[in-house]
């Protein structure tokens, strides 16, 4: 067969996670900087081709089409992300990495994926990325922000549940291909399906609202915004990390975990 089977696969990730658990942290940091650059690329590429449309439907399937190749790119360059890393748990129940060093591994590459994503959100908007369509895309990152700042909490946690099942579904087929492009067909769909829907992800999260809070402090940007009628009150940093930030990841990791723990009980060896 041209790929690993579930049973395989846990087996497989076990190791996966346990090497992952055991890097050094400097190592996760920069890799996870590169993860969070990546994923924070797919939204910049969505943002530049759909916010001229108008149709809610086009734009999602526009976003669905792009976005995913962030976590391909990921993948095949062996960086790090965060939500995928929440799979260390397979390794965790395996017995194969610690508590310890999941959290260990999880707390490096958020903060290198936070880093990538911000550094490329203040790139865009300070150095005339967003100036597509006369401001344009300024004027739309900001609008997206204010729109994920206004979530409530709860149902920021549940759509981040379903956002990291589907990521985490994704490097789950990419893993058990055995063929690059089987790999990168595997990554591709369940990602797709997540943008499509209009699930959250945090570190994609990381580059769409500091690109927004950027974009706001540029004033040709906010005059549009303001032109717009875009209610911007709740674009705040402490509407991000906490209204957002927080309640996205926290379902992220439950998503995560999730999966990793069903695989690993339907598949694991017994004795």
């Amino acid at each position: 067969m041209n790929f690993f089977t579930p049973a395989e696969f846990v087996e497989n990730y076990a190791l996966i996670g346990e090497k992952k658990s055991n890097a050094p942290v400097w190592k996760l940091f920069l890799l996870g900087i590169f993860g969070g650059l990546f994923i924070g690329l797919g939204g910049a590429v969505t943002s530049t081709v759909s916010h001229s449309l108008t149709n809610v439907g086009l734009i999602r399937l526009v976003s669905g089409l792009l976005f995913p190749f962030g976590l391909i790119t990921i993948i095949m360059t062996g960086t790090e992300l965060f939500t995928g890393n929440v799979l260390i748990s397979i390794s965790v129940l395996e017995r194969k990495a610690t508590i310890g060093g999941m959290l260990k591994n999880l707390a490096a590459v958020y903060i290198g994926n936070f880093a990538g994503s911000v550094l490329l959100a203040a790139g865009c908007a300070f150095f005339g990325q967003m100036n597509y369509s006369a401001g344009a895309l300024g004027e739309y990152a900001i609008k997206l922000a204010a729109l994920k700042c206004s979530m409530p909490f709860w149902n920021a946690f549940v759509s981040g549940i379903f956002c990291n099942v589907l990521v985490c579904a994704g490097v789950v087929l990419s893993l058990s291909a055995k063929d690059v492009a089987g790999r990168a067909v595997g990554a591709y769909v369940p990602v797709a399906m997540f943008v499509l829907c209009g699930f959250e992800h945090c570190v994609a999260n990381m580059f769409f609202i500091p690109a927004g809070l950027f974009a706001l402090t540029v004033p040709k940007y906010a005059a549009l915004a303001l032109e717009a009628g875009i209610d911007t009150t709740a674009l705040t940093w402490g509407n991000f990390l906490v209204k957002n930030l927080l309640p996205v990841t926290l379902g992220n990791i439950v998503g995560g975990v999730a999966l990793g723990a069903t695989l690993w009980a339907a598949n694991r060896k017994k004795g």
